[in-house]
């Protein structure tokens, strides 16, 4: 079953992670002693096990002096801790139970990257939940024994944690990218017209990828594109774009159920129709029947997307954050875009877009 959002929600905005965990993400209860502490720098760091799966501890911590700790005692304490838990979670709490940090470490190459990753009381929560699905385990994650191998709980949190905020790094991936997507538009000669619609499709995809993230899509298919690309695929070479991408932005946003082909209803799954312009036959469409966009193209970007966190504005109030961008709006509902992110869909030599 998806995630119940609604149940999610408020165990986040009760900070209680135990349940959350438990009631909402199919985790056991700790074995044993739940609590113990760390030392580090001399300072005592209380320490309690909220829940685990697999020989994964969920640690909750409270640190000494009632606040969140720098990047480097975090790092401290990650590593006395896995003396004890090799693999773990650990949820860094200050005293007055409004901010916590959720802290998860990738090993790569004798390398530890560690990803942090914060929730404020009365945070929406909607950038929480794409984090948090992964961690979901149902009852066919568990083997005839009921476990769970350690190595899957791994796999879940680096799916679920490991995401980079968005920094200059993923504009200058981006715009290799946008380059790379832009070679590969065939049946439109213009060279104009060519980024014009490089910018349009990006922008419906970009808007898609928000939605699958908040659960939006097909009973909370939080993969939706890479899981349709990965079918298309099996029917066929480069046949996403014509045979599933169109479908979807003609018919699924475009349309009520009830007005979609059979085949629309079949290939799509569960989407909401929109009623916006943005998922309207384009001119450059209605004019380029040849037009066409090969897997790879789509392969490249979905690889990028998933590499960063890219969801709605999540500070409390809805106001921007310290790290935060202003996000102007780009369609219906309240989904934005980066300003920079923006800006580099509409560099000069590409056409504003009429959502």
């Amino acid at each position: 079953m998806p995630l119940n959002f609604e149940r999610v929600r408020q165990h986040l905005d009760q900070f209680a992670f135990g349940a959350l965990f438990i009631e909402e993400l199919g985790w056991s209860r700790p074995p044993g002693k739940s609590t113990f502490r760390v030392e580090v720098e001399g300072a005592a760091y209380e320490i309690k096990a909220v829940a685990q799966l697999g020989g994964v501890p969920v640690l909750e911590i409270l640190p000494p002096d009632g606040g969140i700790p720098d990047a480097d005692r975090k790092r401290a304490v990650h590593r006395e801790v896995s003396k004890l838990h090799h693999e773990n979670l650990l949820i860094f709490v200050d005293a007055e139970r409004a901010r916590s940090d959720w802290y998860w470490v990738r090993r790569e190459d004798g390398r530890e990257l560690p990803r942090s990753h914060e929730y404020l009381r009365g945070q929406p929560g909607d950038a929480f939940f794409s984090r948090i699905a992964p961690l979901l385990f149902e009852i066919a994650d568990f083997d005839d024994n009921g476990d769970v191998k350690v190595l899957e709980v791994a796999q879940r949190l680096k799916l679920g944690l490991d995401v980079e905020k968005v920094t200059k790094k993923f504009y200058t991936d981006f715009e290799r990218q946008h380059l790379e997507f832009l070679g590969l538009i065939t049946g439109i000669n213009d060279e104009r017209q060519r980024r014009w619609y490089a910018s349009v499709l990006l922008n419906r995809l970009m808007f898609i990828w928000f939605l699958q993230r908040k659960g939006f899509t097909d009973n909370g298919d939080l993969d939706y594109l890479q899981h349709k690309l990965d079918a298309s695929k099996e029917r066929g070479k480069d046949l996403f774009f014509r045979d599933f991408l169109k479908l979807l932005f003609f018919e699924g946003f475009a349309k009520p159920v009830e007005e979609r082909s059979a085949e629309a209803r079949q290939r799509l799954g569960d989407i909401r129709y929109l009623n916006g312009g943005l998922f309207l036959p384009h001119a450059i469409e209605q004019n380029n029947p040849a037009l066409d966009v090969p897997d790879r193209a789509f392969e490249n970007l979905f690889a990028l997307f998933r590499s960063y966190s890219w969801n709605l504005n999540d500070s409390p109030g809805g106001k921007p954050g310290r790290d935060q961008p202003r996000r102007p709006r780009i369609h219906l509902r309240e989904v934005h875009q980066p300003e920079s992110f923006w800006r580099l869909l509409h560099a000069p030599g590409n056409h504003d877009v009429s959502l």
